[in-house]
């Protein structure tokens, strides 16, 4: 028995290819491609690029202003106050969380808003090493920092580094008693006393500039 011969499928008209010529275009003129999308809209690269752009640069910029004001900000160095640890116009990262998750230590290198009397029209943060703490009865004699009546062990400033002479003062609570490194030439606590610890910006933490001398500090 033979079998039946399948019935071919009618003949399908073919769509209009991509980039086929408009109606009432003069045949010497080229087909403009990117002009038709394949569903049949029109397309817009260029446009779509741009946007993704915008929208790159605004979220960026938005990523950055919460960093700067939460989370961490790069100060310069104005001065010679905290040498040889730090020179003038080195830069450092000061991260701005630190004393939300810890207290304040004892030697930690720290940014705070000059105290009246000690910023300028150019100057308005300060950045010195934390000496005294709160409570603690500070006093600067014979060349060495005394806390509580017993000398302090200072291994961040070099030996033949000599500090001012001053009275016993105690440190009221909340506040710190700060020194630059560069002992006789900074504009101190020697000069402002002990600063509030709401004054505070943040812990300076590493230095990343000039690159030959980028660490920890």
């Amino acid at each position: 028995m033979e079998r039946p011969e399948t019935e071919p499928a009618p003949p399908t008209a073919p769509g209009p290819p991509v980039g086929a010529r408009p109606l009432g275009m003069p045949p010497d003129q080229p087909v403009p491609v990117e002009a038709v999308a394949v569903d049949g809209t029109e397309a817009h690269p260029r446009r779509r690029q741009g946007l993704e752009w915008i929208v790159l640069v605004v979220a960026s910029l938005a990523v950055a202003l919460v960093v700067r004001a939460f989370l961490i900000q790069a100060f310069y160095i104005p001065s010679e106050s905290m040498l040889p640890t730090l020179h003038k116009d080195d830069r450092v990262l000061v991260n701005k969380l630190s004393y939300r998750l810890h207290d304040v230590h004892r030697g930690d290198v720290i940014v705070f808003r000059a105290p009246p009397g000690a910023s300028t029209s150019e100057v308005k943060d300060l950045i010195k090493r934390v000496v005294g703490l709160p409570g603690e009865t500070i006093e600067g004699r014979a060349g060495e920092i005394y806390i509580d009546g017993k000398p302090l062990n200072e291994p961040y400033i070099p030996e033949a580094v000599r500090s001012r002479e001053f009275p016993a003062e105690k440190v009221p609570p909340d506040s710190f008693w700060v020194l630059g490194d560069n002992r006789q030439d900074s504009k101190d606590s020697t000069f402002f006393k002990s600063i509030s610890e709401d004054t505070i910006v943040g812990r300076a933490f590493v230095r990343i500039w000039p690159p030959k001398d980028l660490g920890l500090l």
